[in-house]
């Protein structure tokens, strides 16, 4: 299945599910697709020659499950500790028939790997404190990308900002390279 077949499958699924249980707020394809299209904006700066990547509280699929779609050479693992959007994950997954993605009903804090290419969370902490909890998971010369709202942080050194637009709303995508010890810009 190409990758707009695969996000417009995953669009009815989510719909589906998300009638039975709450997903998400995003009731409605068109609202569902702002945020494929946010998460495709975070896939967009996944370095070539990442191999591994790790999404923390994946929750209904964003932004990971869409990066697995669109980059099927990274192998992602989807950390959700919601046993019941974990379950729509695991069943997204097979559904798409994603061979790239796992899904992990666990939470940060219990990950015991600490060897990804990429760390990627969106909507779970602000920006700062996603950045500091995130690169301990990254191994030196991998990236954090950290999804930034209408609140801009200091950048840490080396990291680069990244705006966008998503329907109405101003974004940006921090791109943050680890160094070693985790460090940022090292």
């Amino acid at each position: 299945m190409d990758a707009g077949a695969a996000l417009r499958a995953y669009v009815d699924l989510l719909l589906r599910w998300n009638a039975r249980i709450n997903l998400t707020a995003a009731r409605t394809a068109d609202a569902v697709a702002l945020h494929i299209d946010d998460s495709r904006a975070a896939a967009a700066h996944v370095p070539a020659g990442a191999r591994r990547l790790v999404d923390v509280g994946s929750g209904a699929g964003f932004p990971g499950l869409v990066i697995a779609v669109v980059r099927p050479d990274v192998a992602v693992t989807l950390l959700e500790p919601v046993h019941k959007k974990r379950a729509f994950l695991a069943a997204a997954i097979r559904e798409l028939g994603l061979a790239n993605a796992r899904a992990v009903a666990q939470r940060l804090e219990d990950h015991p790997d600490r060897d990804y290419d990429v760390a990627v969370s969106r909507a779970t902490w602000a920006a700062n404190e996603w950045i500091r909890r995130a690169r301990p998971y990254v191994r030196p010369g991998g990236v954090v990308l950290a999804m930034e709202g209408r609140e801009r942080i200091a950048l840490p050194a080396g990291a680069r900002r990244h705006p966008y637009r998503v329907g109405e709303r101003d974004r940006a995508i921090l791109v943050v390279p680890v160094g070693p010890g985790g460090s940022a810009g090292d």
